[in-house]
């Protein structure tokens, strides 16, 4: 995209041929005066209406002109007036498209200062589409929302949805209320947040799916038995899959006017309801993504199917048990013991491999929504953090960070920008800010990624909370929001619940607002009443003065008093 600002060109060239001329001739006398000024740094006053259209905006700029014998200013010359004011241009002064390229190099924190600057600048800013990315870099693609009302501009509403989540993410650090949930018989072994439905699905030894209403944490449906351990569930608004040892993926489709999307209690309906088998083990791990369903097992493979047509399309073999998967995009990063892979789920090619990740087997994984960083969580207690790069056909993960909040095996691990939680079997849930970490770059095709700043692993923070008290195995975690659910061996499920601190937050942000308000109210005030004091002491001091001779009291008597004291 090429720009053009004629003016702030010819200004800046005649800036360049002036500082050259001073420079060129530094030798000769200063011989400038204002006869001289005037005559060399003219600017035609001719009329407008007898010149074209190109010819009025070359006369409108001021030019610099030279008579040919006249003398050369030296290195004290001065420009004119006229050329240093239409010099003095701002980063306002540029067109609206040039503006708009130059933001889009800024992060949201950098934004939110331009909109600090001026008006123009903060309409720009808080108009500008970067928003919308903003958000789906960090939590992913969701329609425009709707309830900011119908007189926002999309633009705007992205900014405030932004603004919204970003501040809802910091109630975490917050007050919170735990829900307990009862209604499984044994073990809970796979918690899933569905937060656009405001749904959970969770499965375990008792060989049953039950769905729970996130808001009232009751109970709305449970399945009939499956006939098996039920190891994994994932879902989406169209489709709940399930997986358990006998190898099976149970499957429902959304009913379209059903209050809860899925039927699950019903009998079997072939138009709602289906199965999937290849796999020859028990399945651990499964999840959705738009095209595709992804199923892990303990037969050592992962399986990739098409939703549309319900075939197997890939199958990625792998040299040991595959605890957990998760995809993004074309790739998919999968568990094969202690080793974590991965795969270009197109071609099948094993892209990357890290080697012992953990000591002994790594059992979660999770991702944030661009894939730029993968977590893992191991036997050994430990959780890593690695970065994603690919360079053409090579693909390498860089180690980050290493945290070691626990004392046992981390089963399960969730990630909802810029928390990281874990779920271990001490009966411990770890709450992770990666915030610090990150910062965000912009690809030369225009893509944004984020990207790891330079930090020493040996001197990493510590987890920003630790949630304990429960139960030991706690083996499934999922975070939504303002919401974390977990599940264990206990057989119940527990919400934390922290909207009560995102209520308490937004009160004291209004208190604080009242407060700087109030306080420069009586700043305001303060400044109108020491400027009328002191218009009233100079009005004092007058009053003092002796009306007859002008002078101070006691002036006289202080001479007085100072000649008796001569004598």
């Amino acid at each position: 995209m090429e720009f053009e600002c004629q003016v702030s060109t010819e200004v800046s060239k005649n800036l360049v041929d002036c500082v050259n001329n001073s420079f060129g001739q530094q030798g000769e006398p200063n011989q400038f005066n204002s006869k001289l000024e005037a005559e060399n740094l003219g600017i035609s006053e001719q009329t407008s209406d007898s010149y074209t259209e190109k010819e009025k905006i070359a006369l409108s700029k001021p030019t610099l002109t030279k008579k040919p014998n006249s003398d050369s200013c030296g290195s004290k010359q001065f420009l004119s007036s006229d050329v240093v004011l239409n010099s003095r241009r701002s980063i306002t002064d540029l067109p609206p498209a040039l503006l708009s390229e130059i933001l889009n190099f800024l992060d949201p924190k950098e934004l939110g200062m331009v909109s600090c600057v001026s008006t123009y600048l903060c309409r720009l800013a808080s108009e500008h589409h970067v928003w919308k990315d903003f958000y789906c870099e960090r939590w992913g693609n969701l329609t425009v929302p709707t309830s900011l009302g119908s007189g926002v501009s999309d633009e705007m509403s992205w900014k405030e949805f932004f603004v919204e989540r970003e501040f809802r993410s910091k109630t975490f650090m917050g007050r919170y209320s735990i829900d307990v949930m009862y209604g499984h018989n044994e073990a809970v072994l796979t918690v899933f947040l569905l937060a656009s439905a405001k749904l959970i699905f969770t499965a375990g030894y008792d060989q049953t799916v039950k769905m729970w209403n996130m808001e009232e944490g009751l109970l709305i449906a449970s399945s009939r038995s499956l006939g098996c351990t039920i190891r994994a569930v994932a879902g989406d608004t169209k489709l709940l899959v399930a997986g358990g040892t006998d190898g099976f993926i149970q499957c429902w489709r959304a009913v379209e006017g059903f209050p809860h999307l899925f039927d699950i209690k019903g009998p079997q309906n072939q138009n709602t309801e289906f199965r999937l088998w290849e796999h020859e083990g028990p399945i651990t791990s499964l999840a959705l993504d738009l095209t595709r369903i992804y199923s892990g097992s303990w037969d050592m493979t992962v399986r990739v199917w098409d939703r549309l047509s319900l075939k197997c399309v890939k199958v990625l073999r792998h040299s040991d048990w595959v605890w957990a998967l998760v995809p993004h995009d074309r790739t998919v990063a999968s568990t094969s013991g202690s080793d974590v892979c991965i795969w270009d789920t197109s071609s099948g090619r094993l892209m990357t491999i890290i080697h012992s990740a953990h000591v002994g087997n790594t059992y979660s994984l999770a991702r944030n929504h661009t894939g730029d960083f993968l977590f893992t969580g191991g036997e050994d207690g430990a959780i890593h953090m690695y970065e994603i790069t690919s360079h053409g056909l090579q693909t390498n993960a860089l180690l980050v960070a290493t945290w070691v909040p626990h004392s046992g095996c981390v089963y399960s691990l969730a990630f909802e920008f810029p928390w990281l939680v874990s779920a271990s079997a001490d009966g411990k849930l770890a709450l992770i800010d990666v915030r610090k970490l990150l910062r965000t770059r912009k690809h030369d095709s225009g893509k944004r990624f984020s990207c790891v700043k330079l930090v020493d692993r040996s001197s990493m923070e510590p987890p920003q909370r630790m949630l304990h008290g429960f139960g030991k195995n706690l083996m499934s975690v999922g975070i939504g929001a303002d919401r974390i659910v977990c599940g264990g061996d206990e057989g119940v499920v527990r919400i934390w619940n922290f909207t009560e601190a995102l209520e308490i937050e937004r009160r004291v942000c209004a208190l604080k607002a009242i407060r700087l308000e109030n306080r420069m109210r009586r700043r305001k005030l303060h400044l109108e009443n020491s400027s009328k004091g002191s218009r009233n002491d100079q009005c004092s001091v007058a009053a003092k003065k002796n009306p007859v001779t002008g002078d101070r009291s006691g002036w006289h008597s202080k001479r007085a008093l100072s000649g008796k004291l001569k004598s």
